[in-house]
């Protein structure tokens, strides 16, 4: 959330209090945790719960109210805007990935009653992903400058306190919010409907199932599902089903995703708004 800050900031909750050892431990858990993207978007939403309960303390409020502050508030500013656009930028991928979700759900309850052939509207599908995933990457490459940013600006860790937590807050944050951005991004082996077959093909029979079961996984599969429909004459009332069936799944996990985005952006504009009462 922000950069750190050159000023000695002794007068700021320390890091032994109850609060600020309460961020450091989350922000500790989310950097060693292994679990998916989703569930480590939870813990960044409870990351941010912490830190606004920071902020309300009284004497956190007083030391960075103080006039020799002002640097600190200015670069805590900058770090808050910047991770509003991150995680606003980040939110309307995916609401525009559920926008091409919910077309390509329509056609295919059109098309539900009888065998047909859905080849152009799964490409059309394929062709919005596209051109989103060069979205992603361009924007993951200013969050990958962001993150090495954040990095590069070393806080003494005997004297970390309220600025250079923030300053960890914000690096964390953008590495989720990268991450996120990553696993909906289609690769250049999703991309081509012999990327699957040609995949089988090169792994061994016994690495095949785990690299399956990787692919298994929400978007991912969805795309390896849609992709063999590609060059078929015409599909089964079946496929029809089960293709429907994981659209659905996926507008609904794409939803939670939004909705959980929606709670952080709040929780990064209440920030703000405590950042801008300190300094009025």
């Amino acid at each position: 959330m922000a950069a750190a800050c050159h000023v000695r900031s002794s007068s700021l909750p320390s890091k032994s209090h109850p609060l600020a050892s309460s961020v450091e431990e989350q922000l500790t858990t989310l950097r060693a945790s292994s679990a998916s993207v989703i569930h480590k978007l939870g813990g960044l939403k409870d990351l941010h719960d912490r830190v606004g309960d920071l902020f309300k303390l009284p004497h956190t409020q007083q030391a960075l109210s103080s006039e020799h502050q002002d640097k600190c508030l200015e670069e805590m500013f900058d770090g808050s805007l910047r991770l509003l656009d991150a995680c606003a930028t980040t939110r309307d991928v995916f609401s525009q990935m559920k926008e091409c979700v919910q077309e390509l759900e329509s056609s295919f309850r059109r098309k539900r009653g009888a065998e047909s052939n859905v080849e152009n509207e799964v490409q059309a599908y394929m062709n919005s992903r596209k051109r989103m995933s060069k979205v992603i990457s361009k924007y993951c490459g200013n969050l990958k400058r962001m993150e090495k940013k954040c990095t590069e600006l070393h806080v003494d860790k005997d004297s970390v306190v309220v600025d250079g937590m923030l300053k960890e807050v914000e690096e964390i944050s953008l590495m989720v919010f990268q991450s996120l951005l990553s696993s909906v991004s289609l690769s250049k082996a999703r991309s081509r409907p012999a990327g699957w077959s040609l995949v089988s093909k090169l792994l061994p029979s016994r690495q095949i199932t785990s690299q399956v079961q990787a692919y298994a996984n929400g978007v991912e599969k969805m795309d390896v599902e849609l992709l063999n429909l590609i060059g078929k004459t015409s599909t089964s009332l079946v496929e029809m089903k089960s293709v429907l069936e994981g659209l659905e799944a996926l507008e609904c996990s794409i939803e939670q995703t939004e909705e959980e985005l929606e709670c952080i952006y709040r929780r990064l504009l209440k920030s703000r708004v405590s950042l801008l009462n300190m300094h009025a």
